[in-house]
């Protein structure tokens, strides 16, 4: 008398199944909070109809142009996210404040150039967050993500030489390592603070 076929030992479980369809709900929760603020950050004014609005065009994309799968590894910091956000909205206006003096100053022509700013966590989601903050501080754009090699091309405005250059990566690098700090894995932090002596990055 034969009993039921075994499962393979491959094979998934129903656990390994549940794991799995929960993982790809976290992620598109996730995506749909980025897009929800980034959102609300276009529109520069945060209140129920942008967060309204935000969650109707966040989930249209979800649904209608799915991203890429991307797996979040990582571990949300309360702490570390707050500074992450303090310091962008600092940033955000001293750079607002420095094109307008360019814009409005007589007879000024300001220099642009391109860097290349190798990430130390080259995963996608590094790569994504990193590459939308940076751009959203005007002054800077990304012109081209290397995903292979997990490089950002960035276009900087006002540069009078090679200095200037290595502040815009080392700023970048230390953009990173905000994102890193606030929500990256334990492994991915540890090679960024490893990193960051030899970088010469700022906190």
């Amino acid at each position: 008398m034969t009993g039921p076929p075994e499962p393979a030992p491959d094979a998934p479980g129903p656990a390994t199944v549940g794991r799995g369809r929960l993982g790809r709900w976290r992620d598109q929760v996730v995506a749909l909070g980025w897009l929800v603020a980034v959102w609300s950050l276009l529109w520069g004014d945060l209140n129920w109809a942008n967060l309204v609005g935000g969650l109707l065009v966040g989930g249209a994309v979800l649904v209608f142009y799915p991203l890429p799968a991307v797996s979040f590894g990582g571990r949300l910091r309360p702490g570390a996210l707050l500074v992450f956000a303090g310091r962008f909205v600092i940033e955000l206006v001293s750079a607002s404040l420095h094109v307008a003096r360019i814009a409005v100053q007589p007879g000024y022509r300001p220099r642009g150039a391109i860097v290349a700013v190798r990430l130390r966590v080259p995963s996608d989601l590094n790569l994504a967050l990193t590459a939308e903050a940076v751009s959203l501080v005007p002054g800077t754009l990304i012109l081209e993500v290397d995903r292979d090699s997990g490089t950002l091309y960035l276009h900087v405005l006002d540069t009078h030489g090679p200095g200037d250059l290595e502040v815009a990566r080392d700023r970048t690098l230390t953009v990173e390592r905000r994102i890193v700090r606030a929500v990256g894995s334990a492994a991915e932090l540890r090679r960024i603070e490893t990193d960051s002596p030899a970088k010469g990055t700022r906190s």
